[in-house]
């Protein structure tokens, strides 16, 4: 296979991993929530799939249902992150910097211990890598890891892109986003379109975890790599704009900058200092932060975030 192409097949599904991340991501802070514990769900996402997939070893249930159940399950891990961290920070009003990382470091060292005790008979999970990478299992080359959660990564990012603009639920949800006092003053149930946008981004972002060990990685100690990723997936978010269908451009993107320090070199024959990898591999935060300064220089409302994102809503001061 021609260098360059296996080079995008290879970085088009590690982008997977950052869409599904920044798609949950961008539908939280539509709804004025910063959650930085995108990480820790991610993370999660791929540990409760992978119970599912355990459990469901040696069953008669058919491929298919196998991939449905174990996505289902991880959704539903994110989802059960997402709602402690909406009862945190929108019942109790904490601070959501702090929840956030606190969620991320619960995440990831509860992923550590479940993935940890599973590493000693890694195939009750990974058997299953042939369900994900339908319809190309049997492929050779990158070609492999364009699997069904590919397609599914880019359906609910259009999905997302078309709620969000098209649709009176949308409009909502972005109105409580930028003003939350205005939205309750007109009847929009605010708390309800926290708690909703958060569980389901947070379900939607699990799935990335689940993905990035059942696909693109296939392997047992590829949930040690997960958080680094959805720091990245975090990135993302601001480099797209807050837009889901740039995203998906955008995570290619990333994955292509991700993977440059061992792909540019073959592709341009030459041999690069041993140092200089992680030097590349900053690429997507360095191309992260000149984004934000352009997009800051411009001050177009548009490419801004969410007027509330980060503060409490205190009804009582309406």
């Amino acid at each position: 296979m021609n260098p360059f192409l296996d080079y995008l097949l290879t970085s088009i599904p590690l982008g997977m991993t950052f869409l599904f991340g920044c798609t949950g991501e961008i539908l939280t802070e539509k709804a004025g929530h910063l959650n930085l514990g995108i990480p820790g769900i991610m993370a999660m996402g791929g540990a409760t799939g992978c119970l599912a997939l355990k459990f469901l070893h040696n069953t008669s249930c058919p491929p298919a249902l196998i991939a449905i159940i174990s996505i289902l399950a991880a959704f539903a891990g994110g989802i059960a992150m997402g709602a402690i961290y909406s009862f945190l920070t929108v019942t109790l009003k904490a601070n959501q910097n702090v929840t956030g990382l606190a969620m991320t470091t619960f995440g990831v060292g509860t992923t550590k211990f479940i993935m940890s005790g599973m590493a000693t008979d890694a195939m009750q999970y990974l058997y299953a890598l042939d369900y994900f990478r339908f319809p190309f299992a049997e492929s050779t080359n990158a070609l492999k890891y364009c699997g069904i959660m590919v397609y599914l990564a880019i359906i609910i990012a259009l999905t997302a892109s078309f709620v969000l603009t098209k649709t009176r639920v949308g409009l909502h949800l972005r109105a409580v986003g930028e003003n939350p006092a205005t939205a309750d003053a007109v009847g929009i149930n605010v708390s309800l379109y926290k708690y909703t946008a958060t569980c389901i981004g947070s379900g939607i972002a699990a799935l990335g975890g689940l993905f990035y060990i059942m696909d693109y990685s296939g392997s047992y100690e590829a949930y040690k790599r997960i958080e680094e990723l959805g720091w990245l997936a975090v990135a993302l978010v601001i480099f797209t704009l807050w837009r889901p269908h740039l995203s998906i451009i955008g995570s290619v993107l990333f994955g292509m900058l991700y993977i440059a320090g061992s792909r540019i070199p073959t592709l341009l024959g030459i041999k690069l200092d041993i140092s200089a990898t992680p030097l590349l591999q900053m690429l997507p935060y360095a191309v992260t932060i000149i984004v934000l300064i352009v997009t800051s220089v411009r001050k177009k409302r548009e490419n801004q975030p969410p007027a509330s994102l980060g503060l409490p809503y205190f009804r009582e001061e309406r």
